[in-house]
């Protein structure tokens, strides 16, 4: 008797280790990092302690993980910004590349942002902004004047802030996106007025 080949795991569906990840952050956002535990990833994922701890052993393996993926995606942008000529279109097309980057990251961002104790103790915000300091040296030269040079970091962190700061009345997220994006841009045609 032969078995039936199995199916390949579908594009769209994650693997254990991103569900993990996705599990762990949605009860980090909603009980706080310090109070959720791997006992609780586990049980909401349904499977054992075990199958967890083959993947992460602890939770700072998770959120480890979680700013490895975000500082992966920022080092991809900054590595092409660095092989591209320092003019506007460039400066433009790193901050748009950046913006998708957020919009894959919100989830982390957002638990960045509201679990900053927790991070100090993991040493994580460092990642975040190294990776911000070296966007911020492909937008505007060093030598730039104090001006330009503060215009092209209210860019980027305004692209940050909008987006997982704004309080959410009636806007969505693509239209708080746009909004962001059109305003840091807008900073960085400044410098180049």
């Amino acid at each position: 008797m032969t078995e039936s080949p199995r199916e390949p795991r579908e594009q769209n569906q994650p693997s254990t280790r991103e569900r993990i990840q996705q599990t762990a952050i949605a009860l980090f956002s909603e009980h706080g990092y310090e109070h959720t535990s791997l006992r609780e990833i586990a049980e909401h994922l349904g499977v054992t302690k075990a199958a967890l701890y083959y993947h992460f052993k602890t939770k700072e393996d998770i959120a480890a993980s979680f700013f490895e993926s975000y500082a992966n995606d920022l080092d991809g942008i900054c590595d092409w910004g660095d092989t591209q000529p320092r003019v506007l279109g460039t400066r433009t097309e790193l901050l748009r590349r950046y913006a998708e980057v957020i919009r894959a990251h919100v989830p982390v961002l957002r638990f960045m942002q509201n679990n900053q104790a927790a991070l100090t103790r993991l040493d994580r915000m460092s990642v975040f902004r190294l990776r911000q300091r070296r966007l911020h040296a492909l937008l505007v030269d060093g030598d730039a004047p104090l001006i330009h040079r503060m215009r092209a970091w209210d860019a980027i962190t305004t692209l940050y802030s909008n987006w997982i700061t704004y309080p959410r009345v009636d806007d969505s997220e693509d239209e708080i996106r746009e909004a962001s994006l059109q305003i840091s841009i807008g900073m960085i045609e400044a410098n180049a007025a």
